[in-house]
């Protein structure tokens, strides 16, 4: 497979901590990557080093061949990017709907006035709906999205990422504060947006067992640098991820 997403060698320090040291990593284009490692490894830093969030102080990100190194987050979105955080990022005081509805609206790059305009699309309801019943939220439709469970806000957040149609979705921690059935839900969702949608996927997940059973392909950082990439039964063997994350009796 080709390459989607590629790092060169790239490095962000804060102060004397150097949070990402020389992280070369190729992602192939509708796989499923799980990028794993214990607290302080430089996870979700790495992640905002890919989204834009951060710039980095050495090396270089690349999209689709493209160089997007320290491109705003609102570009790369337009460019087929998306990301859920480990704090869901929704709308709390518009209904599911109007959440899709805006989401949409935003990667056609339009503006919108007022929601009034957005419920008299029916292009956009149609598609915010079909959106919304993909993820498990059909029953929902019309609930605020302050009084959703936190599982299901974690779903809506899915629905806005889907929204903007990308080519690759960036999942921090989808699964934190979860109870096992949201859990479960939203592994099955993953699954679905890797396999059936194609749409290629990077999480962080501290859920072990759980990165073993969904992933293609496992990244593994350990103070900032990359120590392992393979197959999920390549890392479970390599001695270098027992010693620094899974324990010697792994």
């Amino acid at each position: 497979m080709a390459a989607i997403l590629e790092t060169r060698d790239l490095c962000l320090s804060f102060g004397k901590l150097r949070a990402v040291d020389s992280v070369s990593l190729s992602v192939e284009e509708g796989a499923l990557t799980s990028v794993i490692g214990p607290n302080g490894a430089g996870k979700t830093t790495f992640f905002n080093l890919l989204s834009g969030h951060y710039r980095p102080d050495k090396g270089a990100v690349l999209l689709k061949g493209q160089d997007i190194t320290g491109l705003p987050p609102y570009v790369l979105v337009k460019m087929g990017m998306g990301r859920s955080f480990q704090i869901t990022n929704i709308f709390p005081e518009l209904t599911v709907l109007l959440n899709v509805c805006v989401a949409l609206t935003a990667s056609t790059g339009k503006s919108y006035d007022c929601l009034h305009g957005l419920r008299s699309s029916a292009r956009t309801v149609s598609e915010a709906v079909s959106i919304i019943e993909s993820v498990g939220l059909g029953p929902y439709v019309d609930y605020k999205g302050s009084t959703l469970s936190h599982g299901d806000r974690k779903l809506l957040e899915f629905a806005l990422v889907l929204a903007i149609k990308p080519s690759i979705m960036l999942l921090d921690e989808p699964t934190a504060g979860m109870n096992q059935e949201e859990t479960n839900n939203t592994v099955r969702l993953v699954r679905e947006i890797s396999r059936e949608k194609g749409i290629t996927v990077i999480l962080t997940e501290h859920d072990i067992d759980l990165v073993f059973s969904i992933s293609d392909r496992i990244a593994v950082l350990n103070q900032g640098r990359l120590i392992a990439l393979g197959t999920p039964g390549e890392i479970r063997s390599n001695e270098a991820v027992k010693k620094a994350y899974l324990g010697e009796d792994a």
